[in-house]
């Protein structure tokens, strides 16, 4: 893939990440995030008046959803773009390339905070279902089976274990697995170029309206008679066995 290839790739990948960033917003109601966040974290943080706690709430909505979505709809299909394999159709699989001598099955994640001992499992489940799957063919042809978790950022390089079937790479590694090209994970952010910049305005504008939205159905649910967020109404929305 040459220069111009890859950028406009990279461009079309914010496209998608900004397109969905500013639909989760423009969506968004001040009831819903409420119900799945943890009020007594919000207490704790010491948040006093309706303007921290708006700010406080929508930054961890944001944190939350953005890791996710700029997972799936600008890492995962650049990887597939420039691995030269096929899109998997295996649970827990995205990519799927095969050489001369290797049958690679890649699950792409965007960072490396997904590993506890639950995820180890379901990817090992997920892993071995494929190799089940392609055995035959497999035996048939010559071909090693090499699962492996692979991740956008970060730093971790890791051959199986006893408890994990696959390898983990992460950052640099993981992007010249995919492409022999050990600049390659530098050339992503040079390539960005100021898109991100040019879509950040336009993100900016519905984030001041959800902003406003927040504070208007905060202010009629949940501040006192004396504009103090009621704290003890807020955790009975959120936790109470009446509530819905």
């Amino acid at each position: 893939m040459n220069p111009d290839e890859l950028e406009l790739l990279i461009k079309q990948g914010l496209e998608r990440f900004y397109e969905k960033r500013i639909a989760n917003l423009s969506e968004l109601r001040l009831m819903d995030v409420l119900k799945r966040k943890n009020p007594y974290l919000l207490k704790a943080l010491g948040v006093e008046n309706i303007f921290q706690f708006i700010e406080e709430l929508l930054k961890q909505h944001l944190s939350a959803s953005d890791e996710t979505m700029f997972g799936e709809v600008f890492v995962e299909p650049i990887a597939l773009a420039i691995s030269g394999g096929k899109k998997s159709s295996a649970s827990g699989v995205d990519i799927e390339i095969e050489t001369e001598t290797t049958y690679k099955a890649i699950a792409v994640k965007s960072g490396t905070n997904v590993f506890n001992s639950s995820q180890v499992r379901q990817m090992n489940s997920q892993f071995d279902e494929l190799r089940r799957r392609l055995d035959q063919y497999l035996r048939r042809v010559g071909k090693h089976f090499d699962p492996i978790l692979g991740a956008a950022y970060g730093k971790k390089r890791t051959e199986p274990t006893s408890k994990r079937s696959y390898r983990i790479l992460a950052g640099q590694a993981f992007w010249e697995e995919l492409t022999g090209d050990p600049e390659f994970y530098l050339k992503i952010v040079r390539l960005m170029r100021d898109y991100p910049v040019e879509h950040r305005r336009t993100f900016d504008r519905e984030l001041n309206k959800a902003i406003n939205r927040f504070i208007r159905d905060f202010s009629a649910g949940f501040l006192d008679q004396d504009g103090n967020i009621d704290w003890e109404k807020l955790v009975q929305f959120n936790s109470g066995q009446s509530s819905s």
